[in-house]
């Protein structure tokens, strides 16, 4: 028997699925409301829910795509898009971030609710659970199988880099045990943009965003999903020169956006942290 994960590797079977044995008419598959495709089994599937306020129904939109690496992007644009309009002000990079873990329970059940006009997102799922909440958000531990790792990184470094990019805005990140199994991960600003603004006179580099090439962004967006890399790897995956990839990431380090470790390699500096949104933004 196939895995989850082979099968939504593997494209859909061409024609009509076999007909049930039963004479009663088939019943036509639930579509989704905004690609109108069929969510058929064994694709990956996630509800969203925008509340406009508690005392109202949420808004209830049913995602599907054919794959994972394809479903991860659909909803993380989704759900940026949907908090963005509510005015919410959680950074794309971050909620893709969280979206990604679901790949963990395998989108068992997935359910992300907007709430707060866009600035609290709660993601939900009925898979194995974590049971050390506080290691989760201590970088290098991860749960990711082979299987896994062909779809995200699972290295271990997205939740520490959400844990201290909201904090950094103010904001808070919370992992919490679903009512009979699974996790709900709760990502939370404050709705002003008052909270933790520095004083007028200290220097704040990510008022104004460095101007970076199209690949400049490229390289900070790898180092951010690998945690840390070198010119090699970063040459090797974007497949240019290492001299380039050397210039690139000398770049980055002189606008203060990462820094390097006795290794030669490059990870995201607390400015980098704080400009990620408004660099790869721009």
């Amino acid at each position: 028997m196939k895995s989850f994960f082979e099968r939504i590797a593997q494209p859909q079977a061409a024609g009509p699925a076999p007909r049930a044995a039963s004479p009663q008419p088939s019943a036509q598959p639930p579509r989704d409301a905004e690609t109108d495709n069929p969510l058929l089994p064994g694709r990956p599937q996630a509800r969203l829910a925008v509340y406009d306020s508690l005392t109202s129904l949420p808004r209830v939109i049913d995602l599907s795509a054919d794959d994972c690496e394809e479903f991860a992007n659909l909803i993380a644009t989704r759900t940026y898009q949907l908090a963005q309009e509510r005015g919410g002000r959680v950074p794309f990079t971050i909620i893709k971030e969280v979206l990604e873990n679901l790949i963990h329970a395998c989108f068992r059940e997935a359910v992300i609710t907007i709430l707060d006009d866009g600035n609290t997102i709660r993601i939900a799922d009925q898979g194995p659970g974590i049971k050390d909440k506080e290691q989760a958000f201590r970088p290098g531990f991860s749960t990711a199988t082979a299987e896994m790792k062909r779809f995200i990184k699972g290295v271990g470094s997205g939740l520490p880099i959400v844990r201290e990019c909201l904090a950094l805005a103010g904001g808070q990140i919370e992992i919490e045990d679903n009512l009979e199994r699974g996790t709900v991960v709760t990502l939370a600003l404050p709705k002003s943009d008052s909270a933790a603004q520095p004083a007028e006179s200290e220097e704040d580099h990510s008022a104004v965003a460095p101007q970076l090439t199209t690949r400049q962004k490229k390289v900070l967006f790898l180092v951010t999903e690998l945690g840390s890399a070198g010119p090699s790897r970063i040459a090797r995956e974007l497949r240019v020169a290492l001299s380039t990839a050397y210039r690139d990431l000398m770049r980055l380090e002189e606008e203060g956006l990462v820094v390097c470790d006795e290794s030669g390699k490059r990870s995201l500096s607390s400015q980098g942290i704080r400009s990620l949104d408004a660099v790869l933004g721009t």
